[in-house]
């Protein structure tokens, strides 16, 4: 590059994006779901955003701080759609009950923050935590005052009871108690309303529909009137079904469903979020856990329909996001979810998306989140491998990240 070019290009950069420094990403290559990879990429970065992504040197403006990651390739920073970042347990001890103050909680939960950052997980959506610790911990990260996954989170999740009811803290009886607990999760500051569709969860892989279809549709209703999205939970294929015709934005683990609903969830926006791997973790942990046989058993059979459900609901054209629903000491793990559905026959470029594209949409922020790009926020992975070839140079290479413009991990040999 001619000097004078170089120098117009360093002055232009300079004014448009201010004194603040620029760094220089250099990379192998730079793969986004939703286009053709970028050879020899340079991603440029100012503060928490990505201001311009080229090729080669000529592309790098003088002055600007290079980091040279040519080993490596770019995929945008992932998003686990599912987690529950407060439920931390000690491995060593699962059996002792863990903290109950809310600071307790969310010192105690940094570590799960950590270890999904080193999976290259920068951003998640929580769905479900007692005595809002989550949105504590959200606005903990979101401060600087911890090192964490951006959060968008749900409060207290909408469960079926029969007495004392206790709407504010999610505890439904009736269609009466609905908003009140729509609203108590809004007031507090949640950016999603979760509702607990069925019975299932941990060792329990029951799918009873608990909430009728037309209390489901009040919840959304009432979701909706506050400006706020729904994820239902249901493992079950009656209230996946109810769920997605409520118009809840997702629908999380339901299994079974039949080729008709199938096809007929393709025609909405409804998200389908399979999470396959979670009953793997329950099932390999069973003995730190303390489940039966009976329940290994089941656990399995669970995931095995799970996984069947993914493959026919691929190829109706459902749209999915990855989900791990970590839990305890399975953060680290939360991108096991893109091999169960590459199983499913995702393709890894699909498979990308399903962490990348489609949750960024689902969370609203499709021009800040899910691609390298300018205007989008700087969270960029670099991986070992082509994560367009073999899904695992995604869930099992990952060697640095960025979230905002930060570096947060570092597994470069040195």
């Amino acid at each position: 590059m001619r000097p004078a070019i170089a120098l117009s290009i360093s002055l232009f950069l300079g004014s448009a994006l201010g004194a603040q420094p620029i760094t220089a990403l250099r990379f192998r290559a730079l793969v986004n779901a939703d286009g053709p990879p970028v050879r020899d990429a340079v991603v440029l970065v100012q503060g928490d955003t990505i201001v311009r992504v080229g090729t080669g040197a000529r592309s790098i403006p003088a002055g600007a701080r290079v980091v040279d990651l040519r080993r490596y390739t770019a995929i945008p920073g992932l998003i686990d759609v599912h987690t529950h970042m407060t439920y931390w347990r000690d491995r060593a001890h699962p059996n002792v009950p863990g903290p109950r103050s809310k600071d307790s909680v969310v010192m105690m939960a940094a570590e799960n923050a950590r270890h999904t950052l080193e999976t290259g997980v920068t951003t998640v959506r929580d769905l479900g935590a007692s005595n809002y610790t989550d949105i504590a911990m959200r606005d903990s990260i979101a401060k600087g005052a911890m090192l964490g996954p951006r959060m968008f989170v749900a409060g207290f999740g909408l469960s079926k009871v029969q007495a004392n009811a206790a709407p504010e803290r999610g505890r439904v009886r009736d269609s009466a108690d609905i908003e009140v607990a729509v609203k108590a999760q809004v007031d507090a500051g949640a950016d999603w309303i979760k509702m607990y569709g069925s019975t299932g969860s941990f060792q329990n892989v029951t799918g009873v529909q608990t909430f009728t279809d037309a209390e489901m549709r009040v919840a959304a209703a009432a979701a909706h009137r506050y400006g706020k999205p729904i994820a239902i939970h249901s493992y079950g294929d009656s209230g996946g079904r109810a769920a997605m015709r409520a118009g809840a934005e997702s629908v999380e683990h339901p299994a079974g469903l039949d080729d008709a609903t199938l096809r007929e969830w393709a025609r909405t926006r409804t998200v389908y979020v399979p999470t396959i791997d979670h009953n793997r973790f329950y099932a390999e942990n069973a003995s730190r856990l303390g489940y039966t046989a009976e329940q290994v058993a089941a656990l399995d059979s669970f995931r095995l329909l799970n996984l069947e459900t993914a493959r026919r609901a691929h190829r109706a054209g459902v749209r999915i996001a990855m989900g791990s629903d970590a839990v305890y000491w399975m953060f680290g793990e939360n991108t096991r979810e893109l091999g169960q559905l590459v199983k499913a026959g995702l393709t890894p470029r699909e498979a990308l998306a399903s962490a990348t594209t489609v949750p960024a949409e689902l969370l609203g922020r499709p021009r800040k989140l899910g691609r390298v790009a300018p205007g989008f926020y700087a969270d960029v992975v670099a991986v070992e491998g082509d994560p367009l070839r073999d899904v695992g140079a995604v869930t099992d290479h990952v060697v640095w990240v960025m979230k905002g413009g930060a570096v947060v991990v570092d597994r470069r040999a040195r």
